[in-house]
């Protein structure tokens, strides 16, 4: 072996860098034990001991936080945590821009060109917008104070488009700044936030660890929209209530609406008027509480008190507005109404009635108090109660008087009087101007502080306040405190961001994951090992086996030094990587066992062995490559993270196998010891000997068999069709863990009724307790409130297999039984119960995934067909070697619809669908290869033999190493089947399958249709 220098040195530098790359996660895993003893389950004291040590030298200079940004991270599957893809929405883009423009054109452009669903928003929009009007000029809309400068009237629209195309890429890149900024801030240690390209604004976050889903969504959506508005006053809004509620008196006939679901209810009129815009000169005390109780008591004087069910059903029929509303309000509070959660829909559909929205100013805008007045626990009827807030419109295009971009500083505070949990804020010097002149305006009256259309607090002002320096309360907790000084300080986003796709993963999931992970990935290994002794001897055993461990050594080191996200189908990638590293040890062999065979000494049959070997190794190798390449750029998530360390451990397997072995066997050679090598062992040596099939003259057996199993997956696929997974249909998926086993036939039909007219999917999950529930339900509210009505239904659906003082909070963030009391679970425990993982995907992730899916599976044949002619020069083998990829990922569809029904485990089609089928496509034609290969090689040697007779002979030389390498790859993902987990187990068994039906498709279709191919064009040549 020639440059033997440069390889050993290459080795030993690679070693270096790996050992390198991997002690930070020996670090920081030794740093993590130390904060779990610290912590003893508790949540919070453990990551506080991590952040209280993360500026510590602990490795090499390093501190720990840089220690744990060079580790090798584990995904959301294995450590448990939040995954979140979300989309910034273009078109309220587009209306930021254009100052909320109003124009019927304008709004109409928007609504078209959203149910065109294209990629290019804006190319649709402009379509659409001139399609309505060709004279229609959009500089006339976007020509504002703020593009004055960029866009001018006398612009066609293409060039307005141009301009606009630079400002939506620039706010996609300020939304990504600020959600960095939030997640900095919100505390969750290697976070991962990366943006997924083209102009719909997708970015994925990765919070590992979260155990408060719902303030991630919160966070993470709101646009930052914060608003100072007036406001009426009750007393102001009174007549015009009384003309609406007997509007809708006589509208109703005396009737009560049919869409009440109110029981009986007590009005609470009390305003939440306690709230103070203070300077740091604050107002006396003594003053403020007196004015505070006058307040209190004109209010409770002037309400109107319902006390029962018959006075509250009267009230609905003579006063069905005021009714609902708790109550006639009065006073100088800005507070209209104080309404129960389940009526404030049928209040604001009252206000949209013509008749009723022709009686109110034109200036009024009502908006709901972002958390309830009345809390449940204080009302008789166990109801929470929202006030609704009458803002005033003082600017012509129906914007606030100031928004939150003046804000410059923003913390948390605690009143020291009270302890009220408070928002300090400074403003820059044209927001403090506004805000005096706003403040001296409305001494005595409310001004409503609003954050993405929620009124947070509506203090009223004492004084003039000319220093911008103000203090935002509204009975905040320390968390949703610290939450809105955060989206504060990060800036404001033009529009919201909407989460699209979510995944929740419970940590004792993901700790059931690594441990069937490590188990599976041992158990392989030593599977592989004792078959490479087994069937090629000690020596050359023992070596692929030193290979195979120096290929999982570099593997990780080289995923830690990329920072690389290890995920439980990475596990498998890793896995399956070794299974098919074997083969190029196992080619290497077959060689040197040949050439040994021909009668060559050992020194030169293994020099020959690697050379003979190269050319399909390399072609074999390469064309898997191309696959994962593929599935890289097409996949998102796990299937990424599979062909991540697929297309990484192709490399390393290259190396390991041809130059590591060759230094390891000139090693042993070098020595002054003789060594006999056979390649074979007394158990294996007349393996194959001798064997010869006709695989040519019973292609047409293979052709039948082949076409009657496609005739059965057509009739599977007309009666059964197949089971659309989450990631393709949209919807939602939880795993929930009960504390005894439950049947899943029996949820199913608990459940069917809940959720009557959509999907629903119940199947066990490993143990009886655990099983996994799918629908496409979506809520009519929308995406944004869709998980919590779900998790509802399933809780009520649920409640009689669970112990009667499980809440739904427990249900919802597990909980643990420590004998016989029921708490939530905290950072230790792995054996708690409820919702282990949900996951959250979107209508228009969905439908995208489907189109990825489609150019992955499209272009894999694609560049198969083009490698394949272009290294054997005759379409003959790429036609073959594609028709039995086809034929390989035609029966992969059919597993999926003749077993989904059957298997007790998940046969979804989904992103591991895809991942299955262009795995084994990779597999298949390194197969197939191999066996071309051996053809071309054999074309030189005997170039007049026969075709049929190169073609047997081809097949029948390489079946030794078809079978090693079959029965290698077999074993390893029966291996992970059994001991993988549930997580991956559907994504095995159709690995399993579609192994063996690409040994198949190797010796029965690619190989035969090449043959048939070629005889055609002889004949065709022997007609010339």
């Amino acid at each position: 072996m020639q440059n033997k220098g440069f390889i050993r040195l290459f080795s030993i530098l690679l070693t270096i860098i790996c050992l390198y790359c991997l002690s930070f996660s020996v670090v920081t895993n030794y740093y993590s034990r130390q904060a779990k003893t610290f912590a003893n389950g508790d949540n919070e004291q453990y990551y506080k001991y991590l952040d209280s040590i993360a500026g510590k030298k602990v490795w090499l200079g390093y501190t720990l936080k840089e220690c744990r940004e060079r580790e090798i991270n584990l995904g959301l599957d294995l450590k448990g945590g939040m995954d979140v893809t979300l989309e910034i929405s273009i078109p309220d883009i587009l209306i930021y821009l254009s100052d909320h423009n109003n124009s019927a054109i304008f709004k109409q452009a928007l609504d078209n060109a959203k149910k065109r669903n294209t990629a290019d928003f804006l190319t649709a929009f402009k379509h659409e917008f001139e399609r309505i009007d060709p004279n229609a000029r959009l500089s006339t809309i976007f020509s504002t104070l703020a593009l004055k400068d960029k866009i001018q009237l006398g612009f066609n629209n293409a060039q307005v488009i141009d301009v606009l195309r630079g400002e939506v890429k620039s706010a996609i890149d300020n939304s990504f700044n600020v959600l960095s900024s939030r997640i900095d801030r919100f505390g969750v240690i290697q976070p991962n936030i990366q943006r997924l390209g083209g102009e719909e604004g997708r970015i994925l976050v990765e919070l590992p660890g979260v155990k408060e889903p719902e303030r991630v969504r919160k966070l993470l959506q709101g646009s930052a929209n914060l608003e100072f508005w007036e406001t009426y006053t009750a007393s102001e809004l009174t007549g015009v209530i009384q003309q609406a509620d007997a509007t809708i008196r006589e509208i109703q006939g005396g009737k009560i609406d049919a869409d009440s679901t109110s029981v009986a209810a007590t009005a609470q009129n009390t305003a939440n008027t306690n709230e103070t815009v203070q300077t740091n000169d604050s107002t006396d005390s003594d003053t403020l509480s007196q004015a505070l109780k006058q307040t209190l008591a004109a209010e409770k004087s002037a309400a109107s008190e319902i006390t029962d069910e018959k006075a509250y059903q009267e009230a609905l029929i003579n006063n069905p507005l005021i009714a609902v509303l708790g109550g006639l309000q009065s006073g100088n509070s800005p507070v209209v109404g104080i309404v129960t959660a389940r009526d404030t829909a049928r209040v604001m559909s009252y206000f949209r009635m013509p008749q009723v929205s022709r009686l109110l100013p034109r200036d009024l805008k009502l908006s709901w108090t972002v958390k309830p007045a009345f809390e449940a626990k204080e009302t008789t009827d166990n109801n929470d109660r929202y006030a609704l807030i009458a803002l005033k419109i003082t600017s012509r295009n129906g914007q606030a008087p100031l928004s939150g971009s003046v804000v410059t500083d923003a913390r948390v505070d605690f009143d020291q009087t009270t302890n009220q949990t408070l928002v300090s804020m400074k403003m820059n010097s044209e927001g403090a101007s506004v805000w005096g002149r706003l403040t001296k305006a409305n001494v005595g009256k409310s001004i409503a502080i609003s954050l993405d259309n929620y009124i947070y607090s509506y203090p009223t002002v004492q004084t003039e306040i000319s220093d911008g320096v103000s203090r935002i309360s509204g009975r905040f907790t320390p968390e949703e405190a610290k939450d809105l000084a955060n989206v504060l300080n990060s800036g404001k986003m033009p529009a919201p961001a909407h989460i699209i796709q979510e995944d929740v993963v419970g940590p004792s999931l993901g700790q059931a994951a690594i441990r069937n992970g490590l188990m599976s990935f041992i158990a392989a290994l030593i599977i592989i090992f004792i078959y490479m002794i087994v069937y090629y001897g000690l020596v050359p055993g023992l070596i692929a086996d030193v290979v195979l461990v120096a290929n999982s050594f570099f593997l990780l080191g080289i995923l830690a030094s990329f920072n690389a996200v290890l995920t439980l189908p990475g596990i498998a990638g890793i896995v399956l990587t070794l299974g098919m590293a074997v083969d190029a040890n196992v080619l290497i062999y077959e060689r040197c066992r040949e050439e040994l065979a021909s009668g060559k000494n050992l020194k030169k049959a293994i020099e020959e062995g690697f050379r003979n070997a190269l050319s399909a190794i390399l072609d074999g190798q390469i064309t898997t490559l191309l696959i994962g390449i593929i599935l890289f750029i097409f996949g998102t998530g796990s299937v990424k993270g599979f062909a991540t360390t697929l297309v990484i451990g192709i490399f390393t397997s290259l190396f390991t196998a041809i130059f590591f072995s060759r230094m390891l066997f000139e090693f042993l050679l070098s020595s002054k010891k003789e060594w006999k090598i056979t390649f074979t062992t007394n158990l294996t040596k007349n393996w194959f000997k001798g064997f010869h099939f006709d695989f040519i003259g019973k292609r047409k057996m293979g052709y039948i068999i082949s076409t009657v199993l496609g005739l059965v997956i057509i009739v599977s696929l007309l009666v059964n069709g197949l089971k659309p997974g989450i990631d393709f249909s949209g919807g939602n998926s939880y795993v929930v863990r009960f504390e005894q086993p439950v049947n899943a036939d029996e949820i199913r039909e608990k459940l069917s009724g809940i959720f009557e007219g959509h999907s629903l999917y119940v199947i066990t999950m490993g143990e009886a307790n655990q099983i996994r529930i799918s629908t496409n339900f979506v809520d009519e509210k929308g995406a944004d409130n869709q998980e919590g009505v779900i998790e509802t239904m399933l809780y009520n659906g649920l409640k009689e297999y669970l112990n009667p003082v499980v809440t739904q909070d427990m249900f919802v963030h597990r909980y643990v039984n420590r004998s016989g009391t029921y708490q939530l679970a905290n950072l230790e425990e792995g054996s708690n119960f409820g919702i282990q993982q949900s996951q959250n995907v979107g209508p228009t992730i969905a439908s995208d995934m489907i189109k990825r899916a489609i150019w992955a599976i499209f272009l894999s044949l694609i560049v198969i067909f083009i490698y394949i002619l272009i290294r054997f020069k005759n379409y003959a083998y790429s036609v073959g070697s594609v028709a039995s990829l086809f034929h390989d990922a035609f029966f992969m569809v059919g597993i999926y619809t003749i077993f989904y029904k059957i298997m007790p485990f998940s046969l979804d089609v989904d992103q591991s669908f895809i991942a299955a089928i262009l795995t084994i496509i990779g597999y298949s034609i390194n197969d197939t290869v191999v066996i071309f290969d051996r053809v071309r090689e054999n074309l030189t040697l005997f170039p007049k033999r026969n075709m049929r007779e190169q073609m047997n002979n081809a097949l029948n030389v390489t079946l030794s190493r078809t079978f090693s390498t079959s029965f290698t790859v077999i074993l390893v993902l029966l291996t992970m089947f059994i001991f993988g987990g549930e997580v991956i187990r559907g994504f095995m068994f159709a690995l399993l399958m579609g192994s063996l039906s690409g040994v198949y498709s190797t010796l029965f279709i690619a190989a035969p249709l090449a043959y048939d191919i070629q005889r055609k064009q002889r004949a065709k040549e022997d007609k010339k």
